[in-house]
């Protein structure tokens, strides 16, 4: 499992150095796996359960980092969002990556409390409640690329703990009938604001996207991934969309794009093969689990690192909205990588420790 992790890195350090060739994003990203495999090692060697012990702890300091990043002057803004603090050396560090595992922990604390009977509204409340705080801080920012990947955390906390059948069913029908009608509520209100409507126009009405305005980062990436073919573009990376800097963030948020141009269809499916198998892996080391709280502190990994990956290839796709959502251990930046591999370490723990009571 961390060796295929590890592959991946490497695999999307290649990519970032094709994106970026003349930056040292790359080499900033070696640095980044060599402090994230420290920081997953030390992770895997400590008991989970004295780890969720502390999940207290470790939320507060989360919620305290998200704080700092909105004082002005110590948080970076960047294309409008105040998300980043900046660490010498290193570049920018986005604290919302960090929490989210601090945030997958407390959850899972709350959640995995013996029990003899589904889940009160109450006990619901209190765990929406702990993933609110966050998510309210993070949209302060403003970042609401990164909440939706939080969300799965509390889905899948809540579904693990013995919920009624009839209250999920409730939830999803609510869930239809209320996205439209908050959207509709956020755009009356001036909440949801004229670039984010046009964002989803693009994706809802493609062939009318102004591909010069809103529409440019979709329509660039389609086109780079289209030059890729069957087995990558052949032609000097001098001239590719993203070393032309036709493709935006072509080291972040569009790196599928990038794949998919330099190794074409095929090293595109070979690249989600990878994510299956290791989530395979990851979902084989919860059912493997000694109790209810390994395999439920692996499950919520599982939950944001599937999320993370469908909402960033699918914006690389033209499928979904730009959001912002960076690719798991291939998108250049320190915080996803870190907080990607603290995961693997969480469910290393629990692996080696699957024999002891």
């Amino acid at each position: 499992m961390v060796g295929l992790a590890i592959l991946i890195v490497g695999f999307g350090t290649w990519q970032i150095h094709n994106a970026q060739p003349t930056a040292n994003f790359w080499q900033k990203q070696l640095i980044g796996l060599g402090i994230a495999l420290v920081g997953m090692l030390v992770v895997a060697f400590m008991d989970y359960r004295k780890l969720l012990r502390g999940a207290p702890v470790f939320y507060v300091f989360g919620l305290l980092l998200l704080l700092i990043v909105l004082i002005p002057g110590v948080g970076l803004k960047i294309n409008g969002h105040r998300s980043w603090i900046g660490i010498p050396g290193l570049g920018q560090f986005q604290p919302s990556e960090f929490v989210k595992v601090t945030t997958a922990l407390m959850l899972t604390r709350y959640f995995s409390k013996p029990r003899s009977a589904p889940l009160t509204l109450k006990e619901m409340v209190v765990g929406g409640s702990i993933l609110v705080i966050p998510i309210a801080l993070i949209m302060l920012e403003p970042d609401a690329g990164s909440v939706l990947t939080y969300l799965p955390l509390l889905a899948v906390a809540i579904f693990l703990s013995a919920i009624r059948m009839r209250t999920v069913i409730a939830a999803l029908v609510l869930a239809v009938v209320a996205i439209p009608g908050t959207y509709y509520a956020g755009v009356k209100a001036g909440a949801i604001k004229t670039y984010q409507q046009e964002r989803i126009n693009v994706i809802l009405n493609p062939e009318k996207a102004d591909k010069r305005g809103f529409g440019y980062h979709t329509w660039q990436s389609v086109i780079t991934i289209g030059a890729g073919g069957l087995t990558g573009d052949r032609s000097s990376n001098e001239f590719s969309q993203s070393s032309l800097k036709f493709l935006p963030e072509p080291h972040t948020d569009f790196i599928f794009a990038v794949t998919s141009e330099n190794t074409g269809f095929t090293g595109a499916i070979l690249l989600l093969a990878a994510y299956a198998l290791l989530l395979k892996r990851l979902i084989r080391n919860a059912q493997r689990a000694s109790d209810r709280t390994g395999m439920m502190v692996i499950m919520c990994f599982v939950a944001g690192l599937a999320c993370q990956i469908f909402i960033n290839v699918g914006m690389a796709l033209g499928m979904l909205p730009v959001i912002g959502v960076p690719l798991p251990l291939m998108s250049a930046g320190l915080a996803s990588l870190v907080a990607t591999f603290l995961g693997i370490g969480l469910a290393s723990s629990v692996q080696m420790r699957r024999y002891v009571n």
